[in-house]
């Protein structure tokens, strides 16, 4: 058995045409899976899917607004239908909306649940079966600093990414007879379209951020790709239900 080898495998990665998505949609990649790349930009899907396609894997693009129920279920019928199987499935989609507590609309809160917690979800009930069929399977969740942390300008997020890491834990008990790990990475600070926004609009966060951390720099999405092929592939079989930081150290560093 060859511990990293992910030849023949296949795998959905939601939100997997930027950021931290794409970096582990490479890694999966340059580790011989098949990628469906499913998120919303179908100019920006075909330019991941072309990348990707460039490393020498089977790539796909799916358009999907994972809030929506039929939209979802017809990501993996559209994964199954050209690739045979489905083996691994990274829920990464993920929005986050900058407010204090009462600033909030209920459709603002309701929103945020339904891309970050709600979709990841259903996506992972809509691939059991699939990934049953095929004698097993892989599910990673993103949760976040804030499944640990709080902060004042994200509750709805922090509610999402906090419920990832114990749906992850329910997932993992449930599905592990069906030979099906789900575990969770829990990114840092990293430097991506989303958190560019989070600097221009929080004073002082970039200095912030390099103090606090042992590594002394934000992650890049690059930084994804290892701890991606690991978790999808057999060097974790024994592993279920951990929630992993991939953080440079940030949430190990005491007062600086």
């Amino acid at each position: 058995m060859r511990l990293f080898d992910l030849s023949g495998k296949v795998a959905i990665v939601t939100g997997g045409n930027g950021g931290i998505g794409l970096g582990m949609a490479r890694g999966l990649a340059q580790a011989g899976a098949a990628v469906v790349v499913a998120a919303r930009d179908e100019a920006k899907n075909a330019r991941a899917v072309a990348e990707l396609e460039g490393l020498g894997a089977r790539a796909l693009a799916v358009a999907v607004d994972v809030t929506d129920e039929a939209s979802c279920r017809a990501m993996v019928e559209r994964t199954v239908a050209a690739f045979g199987r489905l083996d691994i499935l990274v829920n990464n989609a993920g929005i986050n909306i900058r407010k204090r507590p009462e600033e909030y609309s209920l459709e603002e809160w309701r929103l945020i649940l339904e891309t970050n917690l709600t979709s990841a979800f259903f996506c992972s009930v809509l691939a059991y079966p699939e990934m049953k069929k095929a004698g097993g399977g892989k599910i990673v969740n993103i949760g976040s600093m804030m499944s640990i942390f709080g902060a004042s300008f994200t509750a709805p997020y922090a509610a999402s990414k906090g419920g990832i890491v114990q749906m992850t834990k329910a997932m993992a008990c449930a599905w592990a007879k069906d030979n099906i790990q789900v575990n969770a990475i829990l990114p840092g600070w990293i430097d991506t379209e989303l958190t560019r926004r989070a600097r221009e609009q929080i004073p002082g966060l970039h200095e912030k951020v390099v103090a606090r951390t042992p590594a002394g720099r934000w992650g890049t999405p690059e930084d994804f790709a290892g701890i991606a092929v690991f978790l999808c592939s057999p060097a974790s079989d024994f592993l279920t239900g951990a929630a992993i930081p991939v953080d440079g150290g940030y949430s190990v560093q005491g007062a600086v």
